[in-house]
């Protein structure tokens, strides 16, 4: 079976209504199943276990959260060589405009060697039923995707 982690951090709950709405997406594809984890519970083994990987964050002073580098920083020796190419996504609410936390987010993912397969969602302010519709879209096609291999 396929398994896509949604590693997020959320304090406000936007974050979390946003991964609940691509973890939705990624189960609506038969033979993939969506690990939703907060980013101080995921661990290596979710990361180096899973075949997809979607990363979302709150900005905070133009940077991802502080739980999401943790996990990064938590990790990232240990999975080195272990995640080539893993295809991953990222979904980001910000209270300003989101490029810092997108931009230090994607240049991480350069480092473990991740392979974007997804335009990155960033959104400010209310979550709108638009954005938890495009939220499912990224969960079911990183999740079609790769079930499929294409990725």
């Amino acid at each position: 079976m396929t398994t896509i982690l949604v590693v997020y951090h959320s304090q406000g709950g936007k974050n979390r209504v946003m991964a609940e709405a691509v973890a939705d997406g990624v189960r609506s594809i038969d033979d993939v199943r969506a690990v939703l984890k907060d980013a101080f519970h995921a661990t290596l083994e979710d990361l180096v276990g899973c075949d997809g990987l979607i990363i979302g964050s709150p900005e905070y002073f133009g940077y991802m959260s502080g739980a999401l580098k943790d996990f990064f920083d938590r990790t990232y020796e240990a999975a080195r060589g272990n995640v080539f190419r893993k295809p991953y996504a990222v979904f980001v609410n910000a209270g300003n405009d989101g490029t810092g936390a997108l931009r230090n987010i994607e240049k991480i993912c350069i480092g473990y060697q991740f392979k974007k397969v997804y335009e990155p969602i960033v959104t400010t302010g209310e979550i709108t039923p638009e954005t938890l519709e495009a939220c499912r879209v990224m969960g079911q096609t990183v999740a079609a995707g790769c079930n499929a291999g294409i990725y």
